[in-house]
């Protein structure tokens, strides 16, 4: 359990090798499927809670930069998302009685512009009512699929800067696509000298707390940089989100998609571009 106290001390911490490297090759080959659908639509498509988010890179071609609940129809990453030792590696941090409010994969392909700004989860957890005792009810994971390095645009974090609770970022520019900037991170009252490197080996898992400040650069290594992202919440303390454990154990989806991001679901669930 040595990635509780780093949880709790840095905002984040480090399960290495959760899965194993034939596991990891099942789940990319799910991910390359999932990328041909998207790039498939041309532009951004939602059906339901399913989002693919496409932007053009340099040259005009649309890229896949990342997809929301592919799990509704996706069986391999949907296994995944509710494996048991998600369950174990979360227990002692949130309980065993869980919802799931992000289910998403996020690409960054050779040379294409794939940054986040520095931010923070939190500011994503809308509405506030729906989200009780936030900073002590969530946790964030990914999955690595590649090898991340700060070539490839591994994430960057700011250690201990949970602790400082909902910070003076910019909430207003968006993160997809936006350059991370040492003037953001002083504006904060965070020194830049602080950020961290977050290296990732395939089947590594990382948690980070929804007040961990960071984001990533771009990708200038020669290979993809894959990452699979599933948020989870103590039930008790969100309205909204898809059950994935009682007890421990994994709960199915059921025939209806539940409430979690996107707030007209029930007026507008059929197939659109965006």
């Amino acid at each position: 359990m040595d990635h509780v106290a780093d949880y709790r001390e840095k905002g984040y911490a480090v399960v290495r090798g959760l899965f194993a490297r034939d596991e990891i090759a099942a789940i990319a080959a799910a991910i390359d499927q999932i990328y041909l659908e998207g790039e498939a639509h041309g532009r951004s498509f939602r059906h339901g809670n399913l989002f693919y988010k496409l932007t053009p890179d340099a040259g005009g071609r649309q890229l896949v930069r990342m997809v929301q609940w592919p799990s509704y129809h996706q069986p391999v990453l949907n296994a995944v998302r509710l494996d048991p030792r998600f369950a174990e590696v979360l227990a002692p941090l949130i309980g065993s009685d869980l919802k799931q409010i992000i289910n998403q994969v996020h690409w960054k392909t050779p040379g294409s512009r794939g940054d986040f700004a520095w931010h923070q989860d939190s500011r994503f957890r809308k509405p506030d009512d729906a989200y009780r005792n936030l900073g002590d009810s969530y946790v964030q994971t990914g999955l690595a699929i590649d090898p991340h390095t700060p070539e490839s645009g591994a994430m960057r974090f700011i250690p201990g800067s949970h602790r400082a609770g909902q910070l003076g970022l910019d909430i207003e520019t968006e993160v997809l696509g936006t350059e991370m900037s040492d003037e953001a991170l002083v504006a904060a009252g965070i020194d830049p000298g602080n950020v961290v490197d977050l290296i990732l080996e395939p089947g590594d898992l990382a948690l980070w707390h929804p007040h961990l400040v960071h984001g990533s650069g771009r990708n200038t290594a020669d290979h993809q940089r894959r990452l699979y992202i599933n948020g989870y919440v103590r039930a008790a303390d969100c309205d909204r989100g898809e059950w994935a454990f009682r007890g421990g154990e994994p709960v199915p989806l059921g025939p209806e998609p539940a409430l979690v991001h996107y707030e007209a679901l029930r007026e507008r669930p059929e197939p659109h571009y965006v």
